[in-house]
Parts: structure tokens; C-alpha cells; sequence
């Protein structure tokens, strides 16, 4: 039986090897300030990607795509300001959300969306 974190670095590693199997540089994991954490951080030349990655047990009862919620939405955003600071880009900032389906410590599936939620209603400048 893994554990939740075990099943949870799965589906990040997972993710990145979707990512870069898609033309993505990974440029940072688990990126962390007080308050908030980024799981992957990529950039494919015309984008960089904050992607949060969530994975879940076949028929959980709350998806992965609605665990990320405005809550969360922000916490990832103030970090993304955090890490453009830090990193300056000229890339455009997107925030993916990637559903990994995971049981028995093997991925079954990966749902990935693109541009999942954006800044509008945050005071955040990018």
C-alpha cells in the first residue's frame, strides 16, 4: 500500500514525463514560499506553466480538478508572482491543473487542462 505522499510524487512524476514527452523544459518542482507551493513549474518557448497536480483513486468522490479551489487558486498564483520575481520571463504565465488516476502505485490515467483557471478578480501583475 503506498502513502499518500508515495501516490502523490507518482503523479508528479508522471506529469513530468507528460510534460517533456510534449516539449516542456521542466524548470522547477515543488517550488515553496511561506504560504503557498507550485508542484511543477515548466516552460514549452511560448509559456511558462504553474501546474498543480492532484492525484486520486479510481471513483473518488471529489475530482482533482475540484480540489483546486479559489483557495487554492490563489495560493498558487501569490507563489507564481513570487516565482516571476524571482525568475523574470518573458514567457506568458498559464495555471494548469493536471487529474492523475492512480491504484496500486500504477497511473491509469492522466486528464490535463490547459489554462485551467487565471488571474481575473487577484491582485497579482504578471
Amino acid at each position: 500500500m503506498m502513502t499518500k505522499s508515495e501516490t502523490g510524487k507518482l503523479g508528479e512524476e508522471q506529469v513530468c514525463t507528460y510534460l517533456t514527452d510534449r516539449g516542456y523544459t521542466i524548470l522547477a518542482r515543488n517550488y515553496r514560499i511561506k504560504g503557498g507551493e507550485i508542484d511543477i513549474i515548466a516552460e514549452n518557448g511560448d509559456f511558462i506553466a504553474f501546474v498543480e497536480v492532484k492525484t486520486r483513486k479510481p471513483n473518488s468522490l471529489v475530482t482533482g480538478f475540484e480540489a483546486v479551489n479559489k483557495r487554492k487558486q490563489g495560493l498558487i498564483i501569490k507563489t507564481a508572482a513570487d516565482y516571476c520575481c524571482k525568475h523574470p520571463t518573458m514567457l506568458q504565465p498559464r495555471f494548469d491543473i493536471a487529474q492523475v488516476i492512480a491504484s496500486g502505485g500504477r497511473v491509469l490515467s492522466i486528464d490535463y487542462i490547459q489554462n485551467a483557471y487565471d488571474t481575473t478578480g487577484y491582485n497579482y501583475i504578471f
